[in-house]
């Protein structure tokens, strides 16, 4: 699968290296979507800024990055005062304890990660508490790998279903990480498997799962595949803002 031509180590941080990266990005999403037969709107181009500072995303998002993904509450805390300004869209893609609820609807327009009901519901009673709504979409463990969080497909479509019907959330598709594997037909196999069961769950006309269009799926290194298999939305980090730094 394509891969980023520049090894991530090497990757400057300056404005211009950043906003060439996400060009760059940008092209292979739109050549991905033309290869699929698809129109280059269709899909939607996020960028996961996990563990880059604000300055360093703000350049991102003042180069028309306006959708953002955090993986972690303590992040998405931090950061969402030194980029409101410019009003990007943040969504959540990280696991959310339970604990960190209210901590999150401060900044997500969107919860990615719901995989179980208890979290959708504890979602579901904070949005009433505070007067909001909030999308969702439902986290899909697709390889069955342990260290990916995500309900089994067997029971996705169930949990969508019923996470459909809490007040104050609107189901708004399935998002998923690909399977660990150099093997294409593997990573692209698990794509199928989530939009399959997005359109499950579509086809069902159950309350609530008219909206449950999006598949949130592909990243870095397997984008090409993921929008070869229905992709709404693609979630990039490292070809765009290069290495992470390292843990202190």
């Amino acid at each position: 699968m394509p891969q980023d031509p520049t090894p991530a180590a090497q990757h400057d941080l300056a404005p211009a290296g950043l906003v060439h990266r996400l060009e760059a990005v940008q092209e292979r999403v739109r050549q991905a979507a033309e290869h699929a037969g698809r129109p280059a709107e269709d899909v939607r181009l996020m960028l996961a800024s996990k563990t880059q500072p604000a300055p360093v995303v703000r350049v991102a998002v003042e180069a028309g990055a306006r959708l953002l993904g955090e993986n972690k509450v303590q992040e998405l805390v931090a950061k969402g005062p030194d980029l409101a300004d410019l009003s990007p869209t943040v969504h959540l893609i990280g696991h959310l304890q339970s604990n960190k609820v209210n901590a999150a609807l401060r900044w997500a327009a969107c919860v990615q990660s719901v995989d179980t009901l208890d979290l959708a519901e504890r979602l579901s009673r904070r949005c009433e508490a505070v007067d909001r709504d909030l999308e969702v979409m439902v986290q899909v463990n697709v390889s069955g790998e342990e260290s990916k969080y995500g309900v089994a497909p067997a029971q996705a479509t169930a949990l969508a279903a019923a996470v459909a019907t809490l007040p104050r959330l609107r189901l708004t598709g399935l998002m998923t990480i690909g399977a660990n594997s150099d093997e294409e037909t593997v990573v692209r196999a698990g794509f199928a498997e989530l939009g399959r069961l997005r359109d499950e769950v579509l086809a069902s006309g159950l309350p609530g799962t008219g909206s449950a269009h999006e598949l949130s799926m592909g990243m870095s290194g397997d984008l090409e595949l993921a929008i070869a298999e229905g992709a709404t939305m693609v979630r990039v980090g490292s070809a765009v803002f290069g290495a992470r730094p390292a843990p202190v």
